[in-house]
């Protein structure tokens, strides 16, 4: 799984020196963090109604829509999906209520 997850990162950040009217993610890039956390915040909006209808398919486009946004937005500050794997690992085996307790919140 995570080998398409760095694919996805090697051809985000390629798309950051394109020109913006070749490509989508160059269009986001060029429009800065603003369009793109609004993309994400439709995204999880269209997630969640999928959701509520209970239409599987639907879900599961949706969610793949949010995770690539989501991935446009790591790439957009400089982040790979590794690190999120990597916070997602030092998680693994602890409660929730555990994990939320470190974090002070």
């Amino acid at each position: 799984m995570s080998d398409l997850l760095a694919r996805l990162a090697e051809v985000l950040e390629a798309r950051k020196g394109a020109d913006p009217d070749s490509s989508y993610v160059a269009r986001l890039y060029d429009k800065g963090l603003d369009a793109i956390l609004k993309k994400i915040g439709e995204e999880a909006t269209e997630t969640v109604m999928a959701a509520k209808d209970g239409e599987r398919e639907k879900l599961v486009y949706e969610i793949a829509d949010l995770w690539f946004h989501s991935l446009v937005l790591l790439a957009h500050q400089g982040l790979k999906p590794q690190d999120v794997l990597d916070e997602l690992d030092r998680r693994f085996g602890l409660s929730g209520l555990e994990e939320k307790a470190r974090r002070g919140k």
